[in-house]
C-alpha cells in the first residue's frame, strides 16, 4: 500500500476529473489524500476521499485574465496569476510532505510552485493534466489557435511557421515564472516551457479520443488515460423532469472569465425557440442578464442531472463540461473566450460533436442558428460518445499512477497506457 498525496488547483474543473481515479486507487488499497479548496472538498465528499484544505492564500490570488484585451494577453495575464500562487503552493506542499510522508505525489499542471517543490523531494511524482495536450507533433496543428488540421507541403509549412510563433509566446509568458520558482528551490532553469512537463516521472493526461488527435510520437512519460467525468450524485430537481420542451443547457466557466455575455446572448436568442433554457452561471454575475419565460437561471446544477434531458449544450468550451457533454452524446455549441477553449472548440468540430461560434460573432440570432445546427448533429455526438467511453477512465488513471508507485508499495500490476 502506498501513500499518495494529490495537490490540486482550486477549481472544480481540475479536481472532479481526477476524483474517480483517486477513488479507484483507494479501492486498490492505497492511502489517498487530496488537497483541495472547500468547494471541491464538499463536491468530492460522496466519494469518501480524505481531503485537506488548500492554503487559502492560493485561491485568494485571483486569475483575472478576463480583463485582458486579447487572447495573447489572456495567456500572459493568466500565467502571471498562477505563478503568484507558487510560493504558497510550495510552502504548503513542503509542510504536507513532512507531515504525511507520502510515497507518491500527484500535482495539478497549474500548480507550478508545487511542481517545483515536488521535483526536489526525490519522490516519484506525476503531473495531472485535465486538458488537451500541447506537445507539437508532425500533422498536428500548433496548439491553442484552433486551427483545422492540414496535410501536404502547405500544411507542414503552415504548422512549422506558426509553431515557432506559438511556442515563442508560451515561452515568453511562462518560462520566466517557472524558472523563478525552480531557482527558489535550488533547481536549474529550463530552456523551454515544454521541458517543465518532462521534469515529472509521468504526465497523466485525462483526455483521449475523440478530442485528442492520434499521436505516433508521444513522449514515453506521457499517459493518455481518457476522461473520468464525475458529478456528485443528486436527485434531479422536480422542475427538470416536468413535461415540456427539451432543455438547452447554457454554462459559464467555474473559473471566472467574464462570460456573462454568453448567457445573455443565449437568453435573447432562444427566448422564442421551442426549448427550455437552463443557464448555470457559476461565478458569473447574473444581475444584468435579461429574462424570458422559457429561461431558468441557477448558480449551479450538477450537469449529469441535466444532460439526459438536454437537446444541446451551449458552453464557453471548458474541458470539464465538453467531455461530460460528449460522453452523454449531446451536441454542443462552443463559444470560446480564451485559454485552451479555441482548441477545444476545434476538436469538437473535428469529431462531429458540435459547432464553433466565434466570440466576435456572438449575437442572439447567430447563437440561435448555431443551436439549431447542433441539435441536428445528434448522431455525430452519439458516435463521439461511443469513442470517448472506450478511451479510458478511472481504472486507466489508477494504472498510470501505479506505474510510479515504489515496488514495495504496489498492490496491483500496472498496465502501460497509451493514446
Amino acid at each position: 500500500m502506498a501513500r499518495i498525496l494529490a495537490f490540486s488547483s482550486p477549481a472544480p474543473g481540475h479536481v472532479l476529473p481526477i476524483a474517480p481515479g483517486l477513488r479507484e486507487l483507494a479501492d486498490r488499497g492505497h492511502e489517498v489524500l487530496l488537497v483541495a479548496d472547500e468547494q471541491c472538498r464538499e463536491l468530492v465528499a460522496p466519494l469518501g476521499i480524505p481531503t485537506v484544505q488548500i492554503d487559502p492564500r492560493i485561491p485568494a490570488v485571483e486569475v483575472d485574465d478576463h480583463l485582458a484585451k486579447g487572447n495573447l494577453e489572456r495567456i500572459s495575464r493568466g500565467v502571471e496569476c498562477l505563478m503568484e500562487r507558487g510560493s504558497f503552493e510550495r510552502e504548503q506542499l513542503a509542510h504536507l510532505v513532512a507531515e504525511h510522508r507520502p510515497d507518491v505525489l500527484l500535482v495539478d499542471f497549474n500548480a507550478y510552485g508545487a511542481s517545483a517543490f515536488a521535483a526536489t523531494t526525490g519522490l516519484p511524482w506525476a503531473i495531472t493534466y485535465p486538458t488537451l495536450v500541447a506537445f507539437p507533433e508532425r500533422g498536428i496543428p500548433p496548439f491553442g489557435l484552433g486551427l483545422k488540421p492540414m496535410g501536404g507541403p502547405i500544411g507542414r509549412l503552415r504548422d512549422a511557421a506558426l509553431e515557432r510563433v506559438v511556442m515563442g509566446t508560451f515561452n515568453r509568458a511562462m518560462l520566466p515564472g517557472i524558472n523563478r520558482l525552480r531557482e527558489e528551490v535550488g533547481l536549474t532553469p529550463l530552456g523551454h516551457v515544454l521541458d517543465h512537463m518532462a521534469t515529472a516521472d509521468r504526465m497523466i493526461a485525462l483526455t483521449g479520443a475523440p478530442l485528442e488527435y492520434l499521436r505516433s510520437e508521444a513522449p514515453p512519460w506521457l499517459r493518455f488515460v481518457g476522461t473520468s467525468s464525475w458529478d456528485p450524485p443528486v436527485d434531479a430537481p422536480a422542475w427538470l423532469t416536468e413535461p415540456g420542451d427539451p432543455w438547452v443547457l447554457v454554462t459559464c466557466s467555474t473559473e471566472y472569465q467574464g462570460d456573462e455575455r454568453l448567457a445573455a446572448a443565449a437568453i435573447e436568442g432562444l427566448r422564442d425557440e421551442p426549448v427550455r433554457v437552463l443557464v448555470t452561471i457559476a461565478d458569473a454575475d447574473p444581475s444584468g442578464l435579461p429574462s424570458a419565460p422559457n429561461v431558468r437561471i441557477e448558480r449551479f446544477v450538477p450537469h449529469s442531472a441535466v444532460l439526459p434531458h438536454a437537446a444541446a449544450v451551449v458552453t464557453h468550451g471548458g474541458m470539464g463540461i465538453v467531455q461530460k457533454t460528449i460522453g452523454a452524446g449531446v451536441p454542443l455549441v462552443v463559444v470560446p473566450f480564451g485559454r485552451d477553449q479555441p482548441e477545444v472548440a476545434r476538436r469538437v468540430v473535428e469529431c462531429g460533436a458540435g459547432v464553433w461560434l466565434r466570440l466576435r460573432k456572438l449575437r442572439g440570432d447567430r447563437l440561435r442558428a448555431a443551436v439549431r445546427e447542433a441539435i441536428a448533429m445528434r448522431p455525430g455526438a452519439e458516435a463521439a460518445a461511443r469513442r470517448m467511453q472506450a478511451s479510458g477512465g478511472a481504472e486507466r488513471f489508477a494504472d498510470a499512477v501505479t506505474e510510479i508507485v515504489p515496488a514495495q508499495d504496489r498492490t496491483d500490476i500496472a498496465h502501460v497506457v497509451h493514446a
